[in-house]
């Protein structure tokens, strides 16, 4: 929709018509976000007709986002489905997506841009013909000036989180802020005020990563891309220089810090909060079963050698199988505690929808594979692969993480990990810790009736189960329903 003004020294602002996609070879389907209601200003002088573009809400917990690349400079025409603007937040990275005919005339905030609070005007459009450069001292005072945040705005919803925000349950991510505490006045150098973006640099997700995997210091790192932006061969090209950062110890390196401090993002504190949550108000118990993965491993062989290419099936692939398999026989462990309008209620789900961790530079999301019952092997593999890296670059949807009854996480692929426990991921019942595949000897009865030893590939799988909703005897009967659908694998393809 687009707004003009009808007086002389009045406009109104409006959100133009949007479509908002995780990258522009995808095919989703179309929303249009909350955005900022409609208002009008007063502006100090007047301009031909025209529309402001306002930052959008692209979740309804969103208070204020980042601008990334424009795809657009002042002149350029845009027709329906044409990419503005790319719009960042802790999570993702979206494509603001135009849906009206019209001309950019003027960028009101540059890419690089942070923290600019939804409802805060960040372009101006005109019609096909109009005069672009009357807009050249158009300023964001003329369109209203920036909004700001309000002081009890919820928290972005925690990525790792099984249900989104206000869903009226004690279980869902909190909706506010906690309250802040008391300002502490410091000294001060005199020295001009740091913008959010020049204490935070822009890096690409592809960057963050590597400068994870390499040990590369961002705030150190020069960015060549629009608006500074740290790009992935920034950080390959970084070689780390004496100065700055700690001052070097007796026992460090000449040159070289100490330590770094990294500040915890909003998702990294949203992950604490909520795991903290969860072990102190989920009573956790833990059953752990040594299960045969022998004749699973041949299947999987198989398979994949008779795919041509078409499809590789992973191990974990097969345990999201199975887990589904056992949930539907034993539906206790597909349940969740909720505390809705005053009622507590223990909601059995008919459908199984597996959360799968994955670890990102930002922190563990879990995406969801849906309905898994009704999907085959082939199917569940390339959704894994699809949403994993996904969310490994920031690109996932809400509705992709949010949600879920039952939750696996996977260390298999490090051979030093045994076994470990996994903290339940609320309101869901229950979760599953995966170690890796180890060689076991075990005892077998010969011919000749004396006893013999076979090598037998074995996992330890650990179930969490929360004992509000799953009694002992339950999880034992779910770890033995896995356990049987895990070594007779054939029956999966039922």
């Amino acid at each position: 929709m687009l707004a003009r003004s009808s007086g002389q020294n009045c406009l109104r602002t409006v959100v133009r018509g949007a479509h908002f996609q995780l990258r522009p070879q995808d095919t989703i389907a179309r929303r249009t976000p909350a955005f900022a209601a409609l208002a009008r200003y007063y502006a100090s002088k007047s301009f031909p007709p025209h529309s402001v573009v306002s930052m959008p809400a692209l979740s309804p917990t969103m208070t204020a986002g980042n601008i990334g690349t424009w795809q657009k400079k002042p002149g350029d025409s845009l027709v329906p489905g044409d990419v503005l603007v790319e719009i960042e937040t802790d999570k993702a990275q979206m494509d603001f997506e135009f849906q009206d005919e019209g001309v950019l005339a003027k960028i009101l905030k540059d890419s690089g841009e942070k923290d600019i609070a939804v409802g805060s005007p960040i372009a101006v459009m005109v019609e096909e013909g109009g005069d672009v450069s009357a807009f050249d001292s158009f300023t964001v005072e003329d369109a209203g000036g920036d909004k700001k945040p309000p002081s009890d705005a919820p928290k972005e919803e925690a990525s790792e989180s099984s249900e989104p925000p206000k869903s009226g349950s004690d279980t869902a991510p909190p909706a506010k802020e906690e309250a802040s505490p008391s300002a502490i006045e410091s000294e001060s150098s005199g020295a001009r005020l740091q913008t959010s973006l020049e204490r935070e640099p822009l890096v690409s997700p592809a960057a963050k990563k590597l400068a994870l995997e390499k040990g590369v210091p961002v705030s150190q790192v020069k960015g060549s891309g629009p608006g500074g932006r740290i790009l992935q061969e920034d950080i390959e090209k970084f070689k780390p220089t004496s100065g700055g950062g700690v001052p070097a110890t007796a026992g460090s390196p000449a040159g070289l810090p100490t330590y770094e401090d990294t500040p915890a993002s909003s998702m990294r504190k949203t992950i604490a909060s909520r795991l903290t949550q969860s072990m102190q108000q989920n009573p956790h118990y833990f059953v752990a079963s040594s299960v045969s993965v022998s004749k699973l491993l041949k299947l999987r062989q198989a398979l994949n050698s008779a795919a041509d290419g078409a499809y590789k099936l992973s191990v974990n692939d097969f345990l999201v199988k199975a887990c589904a398999i056992a949930c539907r026989k034993v539906p206790a462990a597909n349940s969740s505690w909720r505390e809705e309008g005053g009622q507590t209620v223990i909601r059995q789900h008919n459908v199984v929808d597996v959360s799968v961790a994955v670890a990102t530079p930002i922190g563990l999301m879990t995406p969801i594979v849906k309905n898994v019952n009704g999907l085959g092997l082939q199917a569940i593999s390339a959704q894994i692969k699809d949403l994993g890296k996904r969310a490994r670059d920031g690109k996932l949807k809400p509705e992709e993480y949010q949600g879920g009854t039952f939750t696996i996480s996977n260390m298999g692929m490090n051979d030093a990990i045994d076994r470990f426990t996994a903290v339940i991921n609320p309101p869901q019942a229950a979760i599953l810790a995966v170690g890796t595949t180890k060689k076991v000897a075990v005892p077998v009865e010969m011919e000749d009736g004396s006893t013999g030893v076979e090598w037998d590939e074995q996992i330890v799988l650990q179930g969490s189960f929360d004992h509000k909703v799953v009694d002992g005897a339950v999880g034992g009967e779910f770890m033995k329903e896995l356990k049987k659908a895990i070594e007779n694998p054939l029956e999966m393809m039922l």
